[in-house]
């Protein structure tokens, strides 16, 4: 069954390659807790960008109801990582999303995050029912499965 949904999982799966630079580092020489919240932000902007239609991204604007951050292991200056995203649940106006920073060279989980967004009318800027349609399409999307930074 686990493993039913992590094959599902996969192939729901949008990639952003990151890397950790100078100004990601903090004073303990890894990279500041901040920059993963950045990047889950990021990975979802890109994510929305890559598979939303033109319509879509006029009728829906997304604000952040929630973010939970696991931090499993430090990334250091100059590792190639990536993020991974995929959406989880929708009910209503809300859309959970996780995340997840890998290091490339070890395959090694760096973070792991949960996200609820809440979906706005654009014109309104209140709260707007995710469509049924909209759901699907992010929840089955193998369109944009990876995305490519030197874009």
């Amino acid at each position: 069954m686990r493993e039913e949904k992590e094959a599902e999982d996969a192939r729901r799966m949008f990639v952003l390659p990151l890397q950790a630079v100078e100004a990601d580092i903090d004073l303990m020489g890894h990279v500041n807790n901040i920059v993963y919240l950045r990047w889950v932000q990021e990975v979802a902007t890109a994510h929305w960008n890559a598979a939303a239609t033109e319509q879509q991204k006029a009728e829906y604007a997304w604000v952040v109801l929630r973010h939970e951050i696991d931090y499993k292991h430090p990334a250091l200056l100059g590792e190639e990582l990536e993020a991974r995203t995929y959406v989880g649940e929708a009910s209503g106006a809300k859309f959970e999303r996780h995340v997840e920073i890998w290091r490339i060279h070890d395959n090694q989980l760096l973070a792991k995050a949960r996200s609820v967004w809440v979906a706005l009318d654009t014109h309104t800027l209140r709260p707007r029912r995710v469509e049924a349609g909209l759901r699907d399409q992010f929840q089955s999307d193998s369109s944009c499965l990876n995305s490519d930074s030197s874009d």
